[in-house]
């Protein structure tokens, strides 16, 4: 009687050291996989920040070479209005005017929203979101990291972590040269 209770209970001391050791196992593991996600989020919008801020800033400039390019008209046009030597000249030059007025009336009717400014602010907000959303995956990078160096450092996660290969991870920090902001170059 006495050797099926001594059985029982280091049969239920060994199911406990088995599933304790299950779970840290599966701890360790989710604490891994937590970290190479977030970096995995944070590696998403610096491709996202690569290929969208230079795809917006073509956009403004574009406009804003056209924008300008078509004040340069009427600039040139109202000059040449206002030293015009005869009605004629003054005629060419108040009709080409007035073609270049129409043109850019058009445009800001069927595209009231298509405004250097309003480019700009776009631009601008969309980077300034971008941005956010990279400082906020930063922190929680971070954070699991933090996480995921404590716990395999906690007893009893450290006896696993080792012969498991689990090492410590080093935070993302500020390079000295992510530091240096020199703006948005057009």
């Amino acid at each position: 009687m006495n050797n099926i209770i001594l059985i029982i209970v280091l049969a239920l001391i060994l199911v406990y050291i088995v599933s304790s050791g299950v779970k840290i196992y599966n701890r360790l593991v989710m604490l891994n996989q937590n970290v190479d996600k977030n970096f995995a989020n944070i590696d998403v919008l610096l491709k996202q920040r690569a290929d969208e801020i230079p795809e917006l800033v073509k956009i403004v400039k574009k406009y804003m070479e056209y924008e300008e390019g078509l004040l340069t008209q009427i600039t040139e046009l109202r000059t040449r209005y206002l030293n015009a030597s005869n009605n004629d000249n003054k005629v060419k030059a108040a009709n080409e005017m007035d073609k270049a007025l129409a043109h850019i009336l058009a445009v800001s009717e069927n595209y009231p929203d298509v405004k250097a400014n309003a480019s700009f602010l776009s631009l601008q907000q969309r980077v300034s979101e971008l941005e956010d959303h990279l400082s906020d995956r930063r922190e929680l990078y971070n954070d699991s990291v933090n996480l995921y160096n404590i716990g395999i450092k906690e007893f009893p996660a450290l006896l696993l972590a080792k012969p498991m290969g689990y090492g410590k991870k080093e935070l993302l920090q500020i390079s000295e040269k992510e530091k240096q902001y020199d703006g948005v170059q057009f």
